[in-house]
């Protein structure tokens, strides 16, 4: 290849990235569901209807703009996970426009029972301050019974996969009493503790300890002794033997039971705040049912999903940086 020619493919400008069909499709879905929600009359008297139309106008908008900016070489890269969405933003875009039919223009399910899209963005904006206080309650009572459960579990794991005494005198406890719902010891909680927020805060603690206990000892028994031979012979102490070998290698349990007791925990909360506690997310569902409000019920399932989801998100962040060192070896 001669230098004028490599010259010249160097010089040359970047070639742009493919179109991207399920962008613009997803788009244009949104729009034509803006269109739908304000062109066509609620079959009752609705709040939010030209602000949700709004919303979903905006949203279908943006994501034209990031059709488009897709197909720059220099944004390509950065927008790779927006394009791999794209049948998630067309089904969204789709389903919204399926459930406002049948709700809010069409009529066809029962109301109070089945909210309209704008109820549920009525209570964001009218109910905001009551719902992010019940938001706040809740993460304080799940945060430290989550933390206090998992830790107390991970401790009790590693001693118990790594002495035969702690093992032979736990592990028929742990059979017992683990496959018991958290929820199973409310009378006992609410006895034990004197105020309400102790009692909740036991349960979740309670419902994150199993799991991670399990699988916490399932990791630290399985991993090969060969290991701990090499590090005797190097000269390691049983210390640094549970801190450098066990425990490592035990990590991908770990995370296991860590994710199982997460979603333990909040189903936990959810009952436990329904059996005394004056304020959180459990409360909130269990005020709105008693008042027929089916859309405040439902705005708050969708905020616990929410917090539930990004609480995941943040424990695989937290993986992937603690076990890099396995993204060669395990599909992730």
């Amino acid at each position: 290849m001669s230098a004028t020619t490599l010259g010249a493919r160097i010089a040359a400008p970047a070639a742009r990235a493919p179109v991207w069909p399920s962008g613009w499709a997803a788009g244009l879905a949104w729009i034509g569901t803006a269109a739908l929600i304000s062109l066509w009359p609620d079959a009752d008297d609705l709040g939010r209807t030209w602000e949700l139309a709004a919303l979903a106008a905006g949203f279908g908008g943006a994501i034209l703009v990031g059709a488009v900016a897709a197909t720059l070489p220099a944004l390509a890269p950065r927008l790779a996970p927006l394009r791999a969405a794209g049948p998630w933003l067309l089904v969204l875009a789709l389903a919204l426009a399926a459930w406002e039919l049948v709700t809010a223009k069409l009529d066809w399910l029962p109301r109070p029972f089945f909210a309209a899209p704008q109820s549920i963005l009525e209570v964001f904006t009218d109910d905001y301050a009551r719902l992010g206080e019940s938001v706040g309650r809740s993460l304080l009572l799940v945060a430290p019974g989550y933390a206090l459960g998992a830790g107390a579990g991970f401790l009790f794991g590693v001693a118990m996969g790594w002495s035969r005494i702690v093992g032979y005198w736990a592990h028929p406890v742990v059979r017992l009493i683990g496959p018991l719902p958290a929820t199973a010891w409310l009378p006992i909680a609410f006895f034990a503790f004197t105020s309400s927020r102790g009692a909740s805060t036991f349960l979740i603690a309670l419902a994150s300890f199993f799991p991670v206990t399990v699988l916490t000892w399932s990791g630290v028994s399985a991993v090969s002794k060969a290991y701990y031979d090499v590090a005797r012979t190097m000269g390691a102490s049983p210390w640094f033997l549970v801190r450098k070998v066990a425990v490592p290698a035990a990590m991908p349990s770990v995370f296991v039971g860590l994710f199982m007791g997460l979603g333990a925990s909040f189903s936990v909360l959810v009952v436990a705040e329904m059996m005394g506690v004056k304020a959180g997310l459990g409360w909130y569902m269990q005020w709105a049912q008693g008042w027929a409000a089916y859309a405040n019920m439902y705005a708050a399932l969708l905020v616990l999903a929410l917090m539930c989801s990004s609480a995941v998100t943040l424990l695989f962040r937290l993986r992937d940086h603690l076990l890099s060192w396995q993204k060669g070896l395990v599909r992730w």
